[in-house]
C-alpha cells in the first residue's frame, strides 16, 4: 500500500516588492487557469485545503469540496500580517534578512520556518500509509515544508524550493520511502520533473 498526497499551490511563491504578508486574492492569471486546471487533476478520495479564505476560493473555483484542515495554514507572520514587504524591509532590514536566512528567526515574533517545517512533517507522518489519493489545496509554504520533509532537506533549503500558483507536488510514499514529482497541472503535456528520497524516516514525535 501506499500514501500519495498531491498539493495543488494556490499562492505565489516570489517574495516580490508588491507581496502582502497574509491571506489574499486568487491572481487573474490564476482565476483563467482554474478550468483547465480542473480537467486534469490526479483522482482523489479525500480532498483538504488550508482555512484560509484564499484557498477557499480556490477550492469553490475547481469545484472541490475540500474540508478545511488547521494542519495546512500558512505560516503565522505575526506582526508582518497584512503588510507589504516594502514597507517591512524599510523598518527592519535585518529582520527581514534574519527570517530569509536563519530558519529559526521569527522577527514578526510569529512562526519560524522551522517551526512551520516541524508542524508540516508531523501532519505528514501522521497520515494513514494506505491512503493512495489525498488533494490538498494549500500555501506555498506548506508545500516548500513538505518538501524540506520529503526530501530530507535542511531548513536552510526552505526558500529555495516552491511552485507557481496552481502548480502541484505528488509525494508519495511506500515502504517508508518518498518520492515527490513536481508538475504543472494546468499544463497537459508538460513532463513533469521526478525527485527521489530513498532512505526510511521515522515519524517525529514532537512539534515544539
Amino acid at each position: 500500500m501506499a500514501l500519495r498526497v498531491t498539493m495543488l499551490c494556490a499562492t505565489g511563491t516570489e517574495v516580490s516588492d508588491d507581496l502582502v504578508f497574509g491571506d489574499g486574492a486568487l491572481s487573474d492569471r490564476g482565476r483563467r487557469e482554474d478550468t483547465a486546471t480542473e480537467a486534469v487533476l490526479p483522482p482523489y478520495s479525500l480532498a483538504l485545503r488550508a482555512p484560509s479564505a484564499r484557498c477557499a476560493r480556490a477550492a469553490e473555483a475547481l469545484a472541490i469540496a475540500a474540508t478545511p484542515e488547521n494542519a495546512l495554514r500558512d505560516l503565522d507572520y505575526g506582526s508582518w500580517y497584512g503588510r507589504p514587504r516594502k514597507d517591512i524591509v524599510a523598518e527592519n532590514p535585518y529582520g527581514f534578512s534574519a527570517w530569509l536566512t536563519d530558519p529559526d528567526a521569527a522577527p514578526h515574533g510569529g512562526e519560524s520556518v522551522a517551526r512551520l517545517c516541524r508542524r508540516t512533517a508531523a501532519w505528514l507522518s501522521s497520515l494513514p500509509a494506505d491512503t493512495e489519493g489525498i488533494l490538498t489545496i494549500t500555501e506555498a509554504a506548506i508545500i516548500r515544508a513538505s518538501l524540506v520533509y520529503v526530501l530530507s532537506a535542511p531548513a536552510h533549503a526552505f526558500w529555495h524550493l516552491g511552485d507557481p500558483p496552481l502548480s502541484a507536488v505528488t509525494l508519495t510514499m511506500r515502504d517508508g520511502c518518498w518520492n515527490a514529482r513536481l508538475g504543472r497541472v494546468a499544463m497537459a503535456g508538460r513532463r513533469p520533473g521526478i525527485v527521489r528520497r530513498t532512505d526510511k524516516r521515522a515519524a517525529p514525535t514532537t512539534v515544539p
